[in-house]
């Protein structure tokens, strides 16, 4: 194995996780956006007002997306695990 090879097969790990993560991610940034322009806007500071909808909203996105991330990962796994004689030797 050569560090390129190596290198290759970190950045395809890094990019799925990436990839896997990135709806909740972004739903997450969404809703926690507009709940801060809510609270700006009406002085309201309470700290679960800010936790409870992303944290909700994040749920229903896995909830959305599940089967997605699932297949994301499992083709992920099947080409390491299909080209596996290729690491060894």
């Amino acid at each position: 194995m050569s560090s390129e090879f190596i290198i290759r097969l970190a950045g395809q790990a890094v990019y799925t996780t990436l990839k896997a993560s990135a709806p909740m991610l972004v739903i997450g940034l969404v809703i926690g956006l507009i709940v801060s322009i809510f609270q700006a806007t009406t002085q309201i500071q309470e700290q679960t007002l800010a936790f409870v909808p992303k944290i909700v909203a994040v749920l229903l996105s896995i909830l959305i997306f599940g089967p997605w991330i699932l297949n994301t990962l499992v083709d992920f796994t099947y080409n390491l695990l299909n080209n596996l004689y290729k690491y060894i030797g």
